[in-house]
């Protein structure tokens, strides 16, 4: 009986720590309004940052926890990027592959996408590369 019991609490153990992996740590977190002041702090663009809506997401899935859409006025009128903040791991990567599958079957659809921790940051295709890099230093030294 003792055997069994070692054996069930292992079994238990281990599927209480698989499921933690699926979350996002919370010694990991960062908020989506951290991410918009980094990206200010850094002299990038993310102005009038607003609660995305059922509309802003289209096709898209809606599984994350908070997500706030912002403008890049130099890119163009209403161009922009999304910032979205996940508590599954696996959410965050099924929308990443969402709007890089996008990009790959067309070339209008392309956007740049970065993943960091819990958030998932989406920008506008039409940025240019060098600012694209940009924002990716600044989410990814928080």
């Amino acid at each position: 009986m003792n055997k069994f019991l070692m054996i069930f609490s292992v079994l238990i153990l281990s599927i209480l720590v698989a499921c933690d992996n699926d979350s996002t740590s919370g010694n990991d977190t960062i908020t989506v309004e951290e991410v918009i002041t980094a990206f200010q702090d850094a002299g990038l663009e993310a102005e009038n940052a607003t609660e995305m809506t059922k509309d802003d997401y289209g096709m898209a899935p809606m599984k994350d926890d908070e997500a706030k859409r912002f403008l890049t006025p130099s890119i163009g009128e209403g161009a922009g990027g999304r910032i979205l903040s996940y508590s599954n791991q696996d959410d965050l990567e099924e929308m990443k592959a969402y709007y890089d599958d996008l990009g790959r079957e067309s070339a209008m659809f392309f956007s740049w996408t970065i993943a960091h921790k819990n958030i998932l940051v989406q920008i506008n295709g039409d940025l240019p590369e060098e600012e694209y890099n940009k924002y990716k230093e600044a989410l990814e030294a928080l």
